[in-house]
């Protein structure tokens, strides 16, 4: 294996401390907002002294629990045990994202309706919807995603090409409490659909090269006619993106960062280009996300397809001349009601969009982030078959 594959680069290095500094600003937030829960829940449930002990109890580890998950990988040196913490960790989160969200909806049907049946009936019904919701969604993201079909219409497509399919996976988030037997049954997954290319749209990883290498190892067994191609994500930056592309190239990938190649099927040709993650720039001004890079040197008048992690590349896209776009990055939410959130920052959740003459399709993602769970947005692997419009 090579230097670059042991040691983290600078950016991973860098990142525990950028997380420590938001983690100091989001503790007072999380704090407040268990209290939140506590305040409005616990008086309404009429508990003795041993129940109210208990409830306390579950919020105040609940309140340790969410960040110490976000940062265990970065602050405990047994590897195992900083799994079980993320694990631990990411239970709580989704749990307690479900209960703080129906105590504010909670709240505001006790604006409208109001009587002590009703404030303790709905006051129980909150953290037993919460927890339908969390063993719900733990089952949804633990198990293999689906396939979901999807015909891509694009206007400039040559009839050689018509048909042509590719397995998009994007953002399976390798990590903690995704490992190699998930990997591995994804790949097994998209090997029997038998598709001419598979694009890998970011967040492939959650941790460095040194940690992760074997947990990403069967990715290297994707199987198509013209090979898998994959591009960088945020989460790849947080944890040594150069690295990372190394290693993918070195198990069998082929990166695209700011690059394309050009595929040839039956009688014709189309160019397939990548980008890196949007926010690159941040990381390392070298690697900044460049559309027009990525088509520079390509021949002209071919149907142009680009991968490129977040949907919010699209306008860039569009104005360099690509046709179609695929990207992830939203999880098309993951659980609600945090679906309703994303177009705060992308101007695409989940599906298949158009954005001037650019089709773009948004996946919502083969794997999850943090907590497991799935509620109202299923994971996907995505074969897309590319007809005319």
């Amino acid at each position: 294996m090579t230097q670059a594959v042991q040691q983290p680069s600078p950016s991973h290095q860098a990142f525990p401390g950028r997380l420590r500094r938001a983690l100091w600003r989001i503790l007072p937030i999380i704090g407040g907002l268990h209290a939140y829960i506590g305040w409005r829940l616990l008086p309404a449930l009429n508990l003795d002294i041993a129940g109210l002990s208990l409830a306390i109890a579950g919020l105040v580890i609940s309140c340790c629990l969410v960040p110490l998950g976000l940062l265990a990988r970065f602050v405990v040196v047994r590897q195992a045990l900083a799994d079980q913490l993320s694990w631990l960790g990411g239970m709580a989160m989704g749990l307690f994202s479900s209960v703080l969200v129906l105590t504010v909806l909670r709240d505001l049907v006790l604006l409208l309706a109001d009587g002590p049946l009703l404030t303790q009936s709905t006051a129980i019904a909150v953290p037993v919807l919460a927890s339908l919701f969390t063993l719900v969604g733990y089952v949804n993201a633990r198990r293999v995603a689906r396939v979901v079909k999807v015909d891509i219409p694009l206007a400039r497509l040559p009839r050689d090409l018509e048909g042509f399919t590719i397995v998009q996976l994007s953002d399976i988030h390798v990590g903690p409490t995704i490992k190699r037997e998930y990997v591995q049954a994804i790949v097994d997954r998209v090997n029997q659909l038998d598709a001419d290319l598979v694009a890998i749209t970011g967040d492939v990883v959650d941790g460095s090269v040194e940690q992760l290498h074997p947990h990403t190892a069967p990715l290297g067994s994707l199987r198509s006619r013209y090979g898998s191609y994959v591009v960088t994500g945020n989460h790849e930056f947080y944890s040594g993106a150069t690295s990372w592309m190394r290693e993918f190239e070195r198990i069998g990938l082929r990166g695209l960062d700011n690059r394309h190649v050009v595929i040839a099927h039956r009688g014709d040709r189309f160019v397939l280009a990548g980008v890196s993650d949007y926010s690159a720039a941040a990381f390392d001004t070298a690697q900044a996300s460049d559309p027009d890079a990525a088509l520079a040197g390509s021949p002209p008048d071919l149907l142009r397809i680009l991968l490129a992690h977040q949907p919010r590349s699209a306008s860039a896209a569009e104005a360099a001349g690509f046709d179609l776009q695929l990207s992830g990055h939203t999880h098309g939410g993951q659980f609600w009601p945090w679906n309703h959130f994303v177009p705060l920052q992308q101007p695409f959740t989940a599906g298949l969009r158009r954005l001037g003459r650019l089709t773009v399709y948004t996946s919502r993602g083969t794997g999850y982030w943090g907590p497991p769970k799935r509620f109202g947005a299923p994971s996907e692997i995505t074969l897309l078959r590319l007809i005319p419009a």
